[in-house]
Formats: C-alpha cells, sequence, structure tokens
C-alpha cells in the first residue's frame, strides 16, 4: 500500500490538475524516487528511510536521558527538602515550638530550679589546739600529774634496749632535791615542783628530775642559769650513785614550762668518760623518754579540748 502517488490526480470533471507532493513517510524528503524507464518509481528510498529512522531514535534516547536526570534531580531535591523539614519538625516538636526554619533558644533553667543551693558558712573553722599551749602555761596545764602518770609502769623501753624502774619522788621543795648551784636557780625562778624517777641498766643509773614553773618562760631562763645537777635518787633496788668521787654526768632541758634535768653514774665507783658509749646512751634514752612525756601530756589536753562542749573548752 503506498500514500501520495507521484502520477497525476483527476479530479471528477475530468480534466487534469497539476500534480501535488504529498508527505510520504517512506519518503520524508518529498522528492520522488526515479523510474529507470523514465516514470516515477514506486519503490521507496530505503537509505534515506533507515537513516531518518536513526536520527529519530537518537533524538528520541537523549531526551529519554535528560528527562531521566532532570526527574532525578528534582526526586533528590524533594526527597531532601522533605528530610530538612521533617528534621526541623521533630525538632520544634522536642522543643516545644513551631516550626519557623530556625532552633528555638535552649530553656533558661536557673529560674525554673527549685533545688536549695548550698550554703556555706562564711565564718572560718577554728584551728585545732596546739598541744604545747597546754604545757606551756600554768593557767591551761591543768590534768592531774603524778609520778605514776608521769612515769608510768615498771619498765622503760627505747628501742632494744630496756630499762627497770626504781625510786620515784615527788616534792614541791625544789631546792632539797638538787645539788651544786641548781637548788638556788630554781628557788629563784620560782620552781613549783620537781618529780623524779631513777633508771637502772647493765649497772648504770640514771635520775631524772623534772621540774615545774609558772610559765615556760620561767623554765627556759632555769635551764640557762642552771649550775650543779639534780640528786641522784637510790632505792628500790638501786644503791647510791654519783657521791663520793666518781664523775657522772649532768644533763638540763626543757619544753613547754616543764624543765627535766638527768644524774647519770655506775652503780659502782666508776666515773662516767666522754668515751663511755653505754652511759651517755642510758642518760640520753631516759632524757628522751621524758620529753616524750611531757609531749604526749600537751597532746592529751588538746585532745580533750578539742571534744569538749563549746565553753568548756578551757575546763579540765
Amino acid at each position: 500500500m503506498s500514500f501520495g502517488q507521484g502520477g497525476p490526480q483527476w479530479s471528477p470533471g475530468g480534466s487534469q490538475q497539476q500534480p501535488q507532493h504529498r508527505f510520504n513517510p517512506h519518503n520524508p524528503y518529498g522528492q520522488p524516487a526515479s523510474d529507470p524507464l523514465g516514470g516515477e518509481s514506486q519503490t521507496p528510498d530505503w537509505a534515506a528511510l533507515a537513516d531518518a529512522s536513526a536520527t529519530r531514535a537518537r533524538r528520541k534516547r537523549w531526551l529519554l536521558i535528560g528527562g531521566g536526570a532532570l526527574a532525578a534531580a528534582a526526586v533528590g531535591g524533594i526527597v531532601a527538602t522533605a528530610i530538612v523539614t521533617a528534621d526541623g519538625a521533630d525538632d520544634d516538636k522536642r522543643a516545644g515550638g513551631t516550626s519557623t526554619g530556625q532552633r528555638p533558644e535552649p530553656p533558661d533553667l536557673s529560674s525554673d530550679t527549685a533545688q536549695p543551693e548550698p550554703s556555706f558558712s562564711s565564718v572560718a573553722p577554728l584551728p585545732p589546739p596546739d598541744p604545747k599551749e597546754f604545757i606551756s602555761s600554768a593557767d591551761k596545764d591543768k590534768a592531774p600529774l603524778n609520778t605514776d602518770s608521769l612515769f608510768p609502769g615498771k619498765r622503760l623501753t627505747m628501742g632494744d634496749r630496756g630499762y627497770l624502774k626504781g625510786a620515784t619522788g615527788d616534792t614541791e621543795n625544789c631546792a632539797a632535791v638538787a645539788k651544786g648551784g641548781l637548788g638556788t636557780v630554781l628557788t629563784a625562778n620560782s620552781c613549783e615542783r620537781v618529780l623524779r624517777a631513777t633508771y637502772t641498766r647493765d649497772g648504770i643509773a640514771v635520775t631524772v628530775g623534772v621540774a615545774l614553773f609558772e610559765t615556760e618562760a620561767t623554765a627556759k631562763k632555769a635551764v640557762e642559769q642552771s649550775a650543779g645537777s639534780i640528786a641522784p635518787l637510790p632505792g628500790a633496788g638501786v644503791p647510791a650513785f654519783c657521791k663520793g668521787g666518781p664523775v657522772c654526768r649532768f644533763t638540763a632541758n626543757h619544753y613547754g614550762r616543764y624543765a627535766y634535768f638527768t644524774a647519770t653514774g655506775y652503780t659502782t665507783p666508776k666515773s662516767v668518760t666522754k668515751g663511755d658509749s653505754n652511759a651517755f646512751q642510758s642518760g640520753d634514752d631516759v632524757a628522751e623518754f621524758t620529753f616524750r612525756q611531757i609531749v604526749r601530756r600537751g597532746e592529751a589536753q588538746a585532745s580533750a579540748a578539742a571534744t569538749a562542749p563549746a565553753g568548756n573548752a578551757g575546763g579540765q
């Protein structure tokens, strides 16, 4: 079947009209095919038709590709917009506001809190009592004192060295238990009392005498002015020592309102020499023990004052 024949068309009146060229899909260029016999051929130009078909196919493919890309971009934009819108809406819902394109400011919690704030006292706590204060003045040093509390037990141990306690004594006549010029010094500085104890080890005897004064200043002054020594205290199995000629070692020291003196010698007629480490060690051990006992006395009174009810801290 063919359309748009190239032959003459006849009108109903029988007159001959000029031939008209109609669009022939098989001949898109509108040119009549040549008939080798001199007439118009009825066979289509297949090469031209193939070129036209290929052109249309290419155009259609590019249109499809371009349209697909545009469609994909449009869909992606719609999805992204939906995600952003959804996120903004969720944030607005969580914040309790409406979607305005901006994140709401966080609520001011400081004005809504009802929890009480911690309060701190503007008054600084008092420092703990100084133990030395309680043994530096008779006004504060009120704890009971005797030879049993100052020289407790029957044995004294310092390191690996043990000492047996002998006789003890307590007197308010300070000059009576002093030798040489020490009695005068004690009296001049208003000595209140002297407590003594004797310890022995390996034939060496040590008597320590603790003198009490009103203040630390007077105790220090008595030590600085001291001459002579504390009188050795025999008894309770300890024979007389530092008497009748043998040389003894004497020391003097103080802590707080307490001055303490030692007299060290052999229980046999033997003198203490400068290189006698045993005698020196024994005298130092007893003096160190006495010092520690005075310190403990101050610590005990300070601890009692720290735990006492308000208003009774100074009482003993």
